[in-house]
């Protein structure tokens, strides 16, 4: 029971992503639908989709952070030793970490603190402080996978490329 739990925790954004993929396409292909067979629009599913967008994309950064998956340029440490070249991208990191801190500690006061609580979304009359939760939520989540990534590479040895990307350069491996 234990391990089904933590294998949940540790894939969360990655459920929450799926989940919002699949309703927000869903609820466009309705509205798609709706207007063209029965000329009726749904006024409130397009704002929910994009909210759903919005959240799946910040879910979806956090879970790329988890795979190691973020865009970096790492050209220059082909030639260093590997040893280097993960010390070097660590302290990168720190850096990364630092802001997503930094952004959570102004999301969170905006959010909290800020934000008029009558703003409330266009058609489905949701305050928006709910909408805006994504931001201190996601980039925490971040963090946390920054530093899990950065455990499990410089403490245990595992390399938490993205797969993709380490597939890719094996088939180029075995090529040459």
């Amino acid at each position: 029971m234990g391990r089904k739990i933590f294998h949940f925790l540790d894939n969360i954004e990655s459920y929450i992503c799926r989940t919002l993929l699949a309703i927000f396409v869903t609820l466009l292909f309705a509205q798609i639908l709706s207007r063209e067979f029965f000329n009726y629009s749904f006024s409130w599913s397009e704002e929910l989709a994009t909210y759903m967008f919005v959240w799946f994309v910040f879910f979806g950064a956090s879970y790329a952070a988890k795979l190691y998956a973020h865009n970096r340029v790492t050209f220059q440490f082909n030639k260093l030793p590997k040893k280097v070249a993960n010390t070097i991208e660590a302290i990168a990191d720190l850096f990364w970490i630092a802001f997503n801190v930094y952004f959570v500690y102004l999301s969170f006061n905006f959010v909290f603190f800020k934000m008029n609580l009558f703003w409330k979304s266009q058609t489905l009359g949701v305050p928006m402080k709910y909408i805006y939760l994504i931001l201190p939520i996601a980039f925490t989540l971040m963090t946390i996978r920054i530093l899990q990534a950065n455990y499990m590479k410089l403490v245990k040895g595992v390399d938490v490329r993205d797969p993709e990307k380490a597939e890719v350069e094996k088939m180029i491996k075995e090529g040459q």
